[in-house]
């Protein structure tokens, strides 16, 4: 049975997450110190106790994310002798691709964490609040023709682009307020249902321009190895080890499109995995898996339950 481990992105995060890992487990909370230092911040007590206003900011809840993927992977190894090279790939939703590169050995856990610090930062200073939106066109009609002709639409008042492609039935749009709203009112006469999101910037569009030119200047000094298993990157959706393509691709990335939808019907496909686990904070990408690849076998890995349940079953 081929794995892949599956790594979240922002949304996933909630008070509390992470707190039972750190109680169980003496190597999630080496993790925690770990990035704690990093950032010469009490990154763990935010995630534990909030407020939640605080943790949902994207410069904390990126790093924050990421350090309950990394403090899963640790305990999986650590505790009971899993290692990242069990799965055939590992990949991860936006900032997830970070975790997914920490996991797979790419980037160092202190490296990771500073450069997510960093990358939040860049992104909420790209675009002033107000300026940019993002939205979500969800509903059995919606499909990427129907989100790229609706971004079509919003595009004749400003910058719009899909810039989520999660699964059928959910792709998010973003770009400039005017852009976006343009693109609601023709989705909605096109089939579908659209939600604008609660978001504090317009990310992977082209407004994100400036904080793109930002990672590379942090990516171009950053140490990058060949990961110990490829990871299947959103730009491409398709599998990379070469450290310099990854270090090119995080910085695309930036204003590109999550082909998450593409990346999973890969692995499913020529990718030839039959297994994905979800493993950090909540359960949306095991949802999406469900939805993209019904005929694998999908588990989200939150508690330390899950974790030995996982581990067992090898």
């Amino acid at each position: 049975m081929s794995l892949a481990f599956l790594f979240p992105g922002q949304g996933s995060q909630s008070v509390g997450m992470g707190a039972g890992l750190a109680d169980a487990f003496a190597a999630a909370r080496e993790v925690f110190a770990e990035v704690d230092d990093a950032l010469n911040q009490k990154l763990f007590q935010l995630m534990r106790e909030g407020p939640e206003d605080q943790l949902t900011l994207t410069e904390n809840a990126q790093p924050a994310l990421m350090a309950v993927s990394a403090a899963a992977m640790r305990v999986l190894k650590v505790e009971f002798g899993v290692e990242v090279t069990r799965a055939g790939f590992v990949a991860g939703h936006s900032l997830g691709e970070y975790s997914a590169l920490c996991g797979a050995g790419a980037i160092s856990l202190a490296d990771t964490a500073r450069l997510l610090k960093l990358r939040g930062q860049a992104m909420q200073r790209a675009v002033p609040v107000g300026r940019g939106a993002m939205a979500s066109l969800i509903g059995p009609k919606t499909d990427l023709a129907l989100a790229e002709a609706a971004a079509k639409a919003g595009s004749e008042v400003g910058i719009c682009v899909v810039a989520n492609d999660n699964n059928a039935g959910n792709i998010v749009i973003s770009g400039d307020k005017a852009a976006v709203d343009r693109a609601i009112e023709a989705a909605k006469e096109l089939g579908a249902r659209a939600i604008p999101l609660n978001v504090s910037a317009p990310f992977h569009c082209p407004l994100m321009q400036s904080a793109a030119d930002e990672m590379a200047d942090a990516l171009g000094d950053a140490r990058i190895v060949a990961p110990a298993v490829p990871v299947v990157a959103n730009v491409t959706a398709r599998p990379e080890s070469d450290p310099e393509v990854i270090r090119r691709l995080l910085v695309e990335q930036v204003t590109g499109r999550v082909r998450w939808r593409e990346s999973m019907e890969w692995m499913a496909g020529e990718g030839g995995v039959t297994r994905f686990a979800e493993i950090g904070s909540g359960k949306v990408l095991t949802g999406m898996a469900k939805r993209i690849a019904p005929e694998a076998e999908s588990v989200a890995l939150n508690t330390p339950e899950d974790l030995e349940a996982f581990a067992k079953s090898f």
